[in-house]
């Protein structure tokens, strides 16, 4: 009997309380919405000790051991972090100084210290089980002076003539190369069933060849991802690329800024902030470029906090906000969850060691999971709200779902007032990151921010007082008095 009035009672309540946790609803995945992983097989995760071939960990230029089981073991990790794509640097036969897989010898072969085609076709099934895709780094220009067609005759006009590290650089106006290379291309998406190529070096080949290669490419996965890596800094010598059929491109222009405006404290972010509303203006808006602080290429970006005497940590904790919120792609070199310091190569390619640095890495946990929450943080319109020396407050609007993000980089607690006109009817900003909730008073709404913090607000309708729900309790209270007034009335007689 007590049960059924239990039931009975709490039945309202529970229908009234059952709120959808996103009401914006979830948008269909595709590239602009991965977050993806940057890693070196050699240097992640050592999964096989049969494949440790003249392995040298006190070496810093020879292989150490990492492979494709490696990774495989590592997945979850990977997916716990919240990340949804993972892109590999060129896996293809080394020489024996070819650990990070840019000295190549044969294209149609992986990397024997990393383990067999069998393996990495494993890696792709296991990766999309998880739901997360696997992008190669795909190299066309250059191969090791060890490769068989430095000394083959035959092939004397494919190649060009040593680089400044001494590799042999290919001439990429000779259509038996750009045909060997469209043949290579297609060959593992086929046999691999891979999602994507990062292309690097892409402004070292004619855009003829990359119209014939990504259209290639394409043919065989419709869905596959080709992001150019154009090296300017200059955005429009990187457009001009566009015409090849590219997705997207490395954001080498960003770079620069993006890691001013992080290493430091009260740092202005107009310089980034421009930028973005430049490439808005100047790319198709199919265009998907990719955004990062640091690569196998660069000096880590922890070295500049370190260089400017401030804690990674809490750096770390506001660049990531930044990046996880802007309109492109956010590409994480590997170890940046534990922030990882490292000058120049090879000092910024250690082994991956996985200590826990709980606290940066719950952060990233928890900013990715908001990211792939709101789709305005993926796909909306960017408009700056606020700047000032490091205090900066931006809105993400797309299909009614807008965000304000706000990021106090400086070394003094900040408020900013925004304007109750940027949004319609009467709304409040709801915290997701620490929470909280801010009302509008006398036409403005107040954000203040600790320095060195940030906060990712949701805009929603103002909740007020829900007399609904009080109503409910009470009733719900009311029918449970006189149930035990009931039971009680009848022991009596009983």
């Amino acid at each position: 009997m007590f049960k059924k009035v239990f039931t009975f009672c709490l039945i309202p309540l529970l229908i009234f309380c059952a709120v959808p946790a996103n009401a914006a609803g979830k948008e269909q995945r595709n590239w602009q919405s991965e977050i993806v992983y940057y890693l070196i097989v050699d240097r992640f995760n050592n999964g096989d000790d049969a494949n440790d071939i003249n392995t040298n960990t006190k070496n810093a230029l020879s292989f150490q051991g990492g492979d494709f089981q490696g990774i495989i073991n590592r997945l979850d990790y990977l997916k716990d972090l919240g990340f949804t794509a993972i892109l590999l640097n060129p896996i293809f036969d080394n020489d024996e100084k070819g650990y990070a897989g840019d000295r190549i010898i044969n294209f149609y072969k992986p990397d024997e210290h990393y383990g067999s085609l069998k393996k990495f076709q494993e890696l792709v099934k296991e990766a999309h089980k998880r739901d997360m895709k696997i992008m190669l780094s795909f190299e066309t220009n250059q191969v090791s002076p060890e490769h068989p067609w430095v000394t083959d005759q035959t092939r004397a006009d494919w190649l060009k003539g040593k680089t400044d590290d001494g590799l042999i650089s290919l001439n990429q106006k000779n259509p038996a190369v750009n045909q060997y290379f469209i043949k290579a291309g297609k060959w593992w998406v086929q046999k691999t069933n891979i999602d994507g190529y990062y292309l690097n070096n892409a402004d070292k080949a004619p855009i003829e060849f990359w119209k014939d290669f990504n259209g290639a490419v394409r043919s065989v996965k419709k869905n596959f991802f080709l992001l150019g890596d154009v090296h300017s800094n200059d955005i429009n010598t990187i457009k001009k690329f566009e015409q090849a059929g590219f997705d997207g491109f490395y954001d080498y222009p960003q770079n620069k800024p993006l890691r001013s405006a992080f290493s430091d404290i009260d740092q202005s972010t107009k310089p980034l902030l421009d930028i973005v509303k430049t490439n808005e203006s100047t790319y198709q808006g199919s265009t998907q470029n990719a955004i990062f602080f640091d690569n196998p290429y660069m000096t880590r970006f922890t070295r500049d906090m370190v260089n400017a005497n401030k804690y990674p940590g809490t750096r770390w904790k506001l660049a990531l906000t930044y990046l996880y919120t802007q309109p492109e792609i956010p590409i994480v070199y590997y170890g940046s969850e534990i922030a990882i310091d490292g000058g120049n190569a090879p000092e910024n390619r250690p082994m991956m060691n996985f200590r826990a640095d709980k606290d940066l890495m719950d952060y990233m946990t928890q900013i990715s999971e908001l990211r792939i929450k709101n789709p305005s943080l993926i796909k909306g319109s960017f408009t700056p709200l606020y700047d000032k020396n490091g205090m900066t407050v931006y809105k993400r609007e797309y299909k009614g779902d807008v965000n304000i993000v706000a990021i106090n980089n400086t070394s003094a607690t900040h408020g900013v007032s925004i304007d109750t006109s940027q949004f319609k009817d009467d709304k409040e900003l709801r915290g997701l990151l620490d929470g909280g909730i801010v009302r509008a008073d006398n036409g403005k709404y107040k954000i203040v921010l600790e320095r060195e913090t940030s906060e990712i607000y949701k805009v929603v309708d103002k909740t007020g007082i829900n007399y609904g729900f009080i109503a409910i309790l009470v009733i719900v209270w009311i029918l449970f008095f006189a149930f035990i007034y009931a039971a009680k009335k009848k022991a009596k007689k009983n």
